[in-house]
């Protein structure tokens, strides 16, 4: 596959002379910005934001729109490209959803986790979610589990408006011979 280079400079500006893409799709809610000047705190910049320069020499801002807000007079690394403003939209459509899809090894995550320490709430909440989504069970579970052979089985999960037609539900099934059980959730 030929893969185009589309990256044209790295650059240090200052944050607040770099204009948002004013089709940014991406809200950032309170406790994401909460996080992010945590990790910026503790971290600085570790990752470039990406902008692409404008005919009146500016930067339009492609991905890094949360960083770029929460330091306006900060000088930060940027990845100038060569997209138009077509190329330009396909990449906001797509940078953030394409790493999304990225899927977790629990393992891995975990093990990383037991490693990191900060001392900033912020961030130790942002961690914890994390921790849960490795463990979301809370249960402690050997690696040198056997595989189990979980047969098929094939259910109907049927809402009723309360207990009452529930049971009646349940007694209906189980006249016609169905094995089924009561479950409220």
């Amino acid at each position: 596959m030929n893969v185009r280079d589309c990256i044209k400079d790295l650059r240090r500006v200052r944050a607040g002379e770099l204009l948002p893409h004013p089709l940014n799709w991406r809200t950032h809610p309170e406790r994401q910005r909460v996080a992010m000047a945590a990790a910026l705190g503790e971290l600085g910049y570790a990752d470039a934001l990406v902008a692409r320069e404008l005919p009146d020499g500016s930067l339009q801002l492609i991905d890094g729109h949360l960083r770029a807000e929460l330091t306006p007079d900060a000088v930060v690394p940027v990845l100038v490209v060569d997209l138009d403003e077509a190329e330009a939209q396909k990449l906001l459509a797509t940078h953030d959803p394409l790493a999304a899809l990225a899927g977790v090894d629990r393992g891995a995550l975990a093990s990383l986790l037991e490693n990191v320490d900060t001392q900033s709430d912020e961030l130790q909440s942002l961690f914890d979610v994390l921790a849960e989504q490795a463990n979301p069970t809370g249960v402690d579970v050997p690696a040198n589990l056997p595989d189990l052979d979980i047969p098929e089985t094939y259910q109907v999960v049927v809402d009723c408006a309360d207990e009452a037609e529930q049971q009646q539900v349940y007694q209906a099934m189980r006249e016609e011979g169905r094995k089924c059980r009561v479950l409220t959730l």
